[in-house]
């Protein structure tokens, strides 16, 4: 018998048994299974995944998909600028990132249409989960995390491929997800249990504390609330309250049914390994100065360096809430100004030394990155789409067609995936809904998008509905 079942076999076989095991057998071998698709383009190529999640919507059309034939209503206030391949054009707010489009991809036909309204919560969900939100409310908020809540994409990828080293599986940084008083919806394992949360790395200091990185320690990540380690050094060093404290541990990973891998994660925070990755200050100044010296440019830094040391999945948030202003991506008003002098003289550099960094060491091949929003912006400007009132250069929110960057992991390098319209406002080539990204994810790193896992009731649950888009591959 293959043991890893595709969809239509688990639904055949129901509530019943098929060679004398139960569903949650079945279940549990396909998690645990061999790759079925071995032979499919960039099927497991990946090793570890960075998802540079810029929470806020950024504006396509002012980055990535320039339109200089456009209204004037519609084009771009910055001048387009030629990148080392021809068709890869970016915005003069890229230079950076101009200069190492030969090693990733464009997907200029990002699309979806939302459920409810337009709200940066419900774009989050269906972006990293791969499912709409329950519950949209009148003022377009959610409720908060819930243990019912679909899981965050790195969730399912460290459950199915925990790490090959002995390293935290997944981080996540520098500040959780969210808009207004939502807090971390889509950033949590939901059903699949606390045991595959992310470790968090939310170090003290506001959204402007652009040195809040410098100061971090491996005391600064979160383990659960219960075994911060933060609270444990107030009162000890950090190892000599451990090894007192040990009974409280134990029973807190009983209640919380963390298996074997999570266990050995707890300890991997007193492990040289581990310590080693978060010294940011083991890094040249010159390379930290190319990264940027902001909370942006040292987190992508450290997302290599903890991929590096065999972290599966790394999510870098934005560091900035989703709906608010100065460095926020949520441009509805002042635009030309936030965008120029404070979002992209972050993005641009961090990104772009992310990617080269990766290719440098030779760990580009197999370490996927994708950096995506939750949606892209109105190509109308002042146009208002979710109620928000926006100015004369302000773009509002737009999930019909946005830009996602991939590379890495066999990805191919220099090619820009399908096509919107000549105003940006719609995919005219090969759109990718969010659930195709996240079953690409999946596919790179050896998983089938297909698999089923068991929600909160116990009843089968695809990790995700979408088509892995096999032709980014080379």
């Amino acid at each position: 018998m293959d043991p890893q079942l595709d969809r239509r076999e688990v639904l055949r076989v129901g509530g019943g048994t098929l060679f004398g095991l139960g569903i949650a057998q079945l279940l549990e071998l396909q998690a645990l299974a061999a790759p079925a698709r071995p032979a499919a383009p960039g099927f497991g190529r990946a090793r570890s995944v960075i998802l540079v999640f810029l929470q806020g919507g950024p504006s396509h059309l002012d980055l990535w998909d320039p339109k200089d034939g456009a209204p004037d209503d519609v084009r771009s206030a910055f001048k387009t600028i030629p990148s080392k391949v021809p068709g890869m054009e970016v915005t003069e707010l890229l230079p950076r990132l101009a200069q190492v489009t030969d090693k990733l991809t464009f997907v200029r036909s990002m699309s979806y249409t939302p459920v409810g309204l337009f709200n940066h919560t419900a774009a989050h969900y269906q972006m990293l989960t791969g499912y709409t939100a329950d519950k949209v409310s009148p003022s377009g908020q959610l409720e908060p995390p819930s243990p019912k809540d679909f899981p965050n994409v790195g969730c399912n990828v460290v459950r199915l491929r925990p790490p090959e080293e002995a390293m935290l599986p997944f981080v996540m940084m520098p500040r959780p997800l969210q808009e207004s008083n939502v807090v971390g919806k889509a950033g949590t394992a939901g059903f699949l249990g606390r045991a595959f949360d992310p470790y968090t790395l939310y170090p003290p200091g506001d959204d402007l504390d652009d040195s809040k990185m410098d100061r971090i320690q491996v005391e600064d990540l979160a383990l659960r609330p219960e075994l911060s380690v933060a609270r444990l050094e107030r009162r000890a060093s950090l190892r000599e309250r451990i090894d007192a404290s040990m009974p409280a541990i134990d029973a807190a990973v009983a209640r919380f049914d963390l298996d074997e891998y999570t266990e050995k994660a707890l300890g991997l925070v007193l492990s040289g390994r581990a310590r080693k990755a978060f010294d940011l200050h083991a890094e040249p100044d010159a390379l930290r100065d190319r990264y940027g010296r902001n909370t942006f440019g040292q987190c992508c830094l450290l997302a290599r360096r903890f991929v590096e040391a065999g972290t599966r999945f790394v999510q870098v948030n934005w560091p900035k809430v989703a709906n608010s202003d100065l460095h926020s991506w949520d441009v509805h008003v002042g635009l030309p100004e936030r965008m120029q002098k404070r979002a992209a003289p972050m993005l641009d550099p961090g990104l772009a030394t992310l990617i080269a960094d990766l290719d440098e060491r030779g760990l580009l091949d197999e370490t996927l990155v994708v950096a995506v929003g939750e949606f892209g912006r109105s190509p109308r400007k002042g146009l208002s789409t979710s109620g928000n009132d926006n100015d004369s250069e302000g773009r509002d929110h737009w999930p019909y067609c946005f830009t996602a960057v991939v590379a890495g992991a066999g990805v191919r390098r220099g090619f820009v995936y399908g096509a919107s319209d000549e105003t940006g406002s719609a995919p005219v080539e090969s759109p990718v809904h969010p659930t195709d990204l996240l079953a690409t994810v999946y596919h790179a790193v050896g998983i089938e998008p297909h698999t089923m896992v068991l929600n909160h009731l116990n009843q089968p649950r695809e990790l995700v509905k979408g088509t892995p888009v096999l032709d980014l591959f080379a």
